[in-house]
């Protein structure tokens, strides 16, 4: 017998598929459509509108959220002016006062107090006022901030700050 040259059979690998990648992605897919699925639910604020069956005896006044609302204007040189209501018809005529105790913290304490009581009248309990904060660009960060602070310590739960002024404000601002 010849001595055949012996075929050289190739050693079979085992194959070995590493899916480290493919959990990676999958999770990452997982995640993204879990975000992506909460953030494209509806959100929806409450509104706090008056009931449609009321007895005619317990509508408040006509003018009940001009009632409720106070402005202070800030300006610069740490003048403050509050009215109450509106300008061309305040209850409360525009007045310069001080911030501090002394100064515009108690004219917001008396004024919540009376309107949270009023409104417990009406069966509406904890509507106090309403505090329209309006900073001239002339005023200070400072006065800004401290206005924020007599909210806070006034218990004033509903404010807001308006940067934008009506011409009878500023001419208000700038004469007082």
């Amino acid at each position: 017998m010849q001595n055949l040259p012996k075929k050289v059979r190739s050693k079979k690998l085992n194959s070995r598929v590493d899916l480290t990648a493919m959990v990676s992605v999958s999770f990452l897919l997982i995640i993204f459509f879990m975000l992506v699925g909460e953030l494209s639910k509806p959100k929806a604020i409450s509104l706090g509108l008056p009931d449609r069956d009321r007895a005619c005896c317990d509508c408040p006044p006509p003018h009940y959220g001009e009632n409720r609302s106070i402005t202070v204007m800030l300006g610069e040189n740490n003048k403050l002016i509050y009215y109450m209501g509106l300008l061309s018809s305040p209850i409360v005529s525009p007045k310069e006062i001080k911030y501090g105790k002394e100064g515009i913290r108690q004219e917001l304490l008396k004024r919540n107090k009376s309107m949270l009581e009023y409104s417990a009248a009406l069966r509406k309990p904890g509507r106090g006022i309403t505090v329209i904060i309006k900073p001239s660009k002339k005023s200070n960060f400072k006065n800004l901030i401290d206005i924020l602070d007599e909210m806070a310590i006034a218990n004033i739960k509903t404010y807001a700050i308006i940067p934008e002024f009506t011409p009878q404000e500023s001419e208000l601002l700038a004469s007082k």
